[in-house]
């Protein structure tokens, strides 16, 4: 097996201070390095289509629930920040794809729903970027991708615990 590079810098750090206990950043290098590059790959079906991750995730979560969304559960279900979601929000708004009203009782609150264009949008593109994400990972069994997604869901849970920003 080839070394990544996560190995190379462990060892120019052992050969500058052999005491060090690199395994944290052997774990941590490791997940980081894969999601900078698997950002940097840039989900091609989503950039066909002319969105970025963050504005699908959006798009996503009204979806899956099935109902309006107010921006601060879109931002929780997003873990984005509220500039953040507002920020998306109206470029989504502005392209057809989401619908923002008012609350009838409180004024200050809206509620987003997917426009008929962005329901379709939605149903039409998350089949693509599965094969996408599929295709990305296919170097890797099925046992393999079975046991890591088990180890990186017990990271997640630990550090959602840990440091904060548990869901529900």
């Amino acid at each position: 097996m080839t070394d990544d590079i996560v190995a190379s810098v462990v060892r120019q750090w052992h050969a500058v201070n052999p005491e060090l206990d690199t395994g944290p950043m052997e774990l941590i290098g490791r997940i980081n390095r894969c999601a900078a590059l698997l950002q940097q790959a840039e989900d091609a079906p989503l950039r066909a289509a002319g969105l970025s991750r963050a504005e699908f995730d959006l798009l996503g979560a009204v979806r899956r629930t099935d109902r309006e969304l107010t921006p601060g559960e879109l931002a929780r279900e997003t873990f984005s920040s509220g500039a953040a979601v507002t920020k998306r929000l109206r470029i989504l708004q502005e392209r057809g794809l989401v619908d923002r009203r008012s609350d009838e009782r409180d004024r200050r609150v809206t509620h987003v729903r997917l426009t008929e264009e962005g329901r379709a949008l939605v149903d039409q593109l998350l089949p693509r970027q599965l094969a996408y994400e599929r295709a990305v990972l296919s170097g890797l069994d099925q046992r393999t991708r079975s046991q890591l997604s088990t180890q990186l869901s017990e990271l997640l849970v630990q550090l959602e615990g840990r440091i904060g920003g548990a869901r529900r």
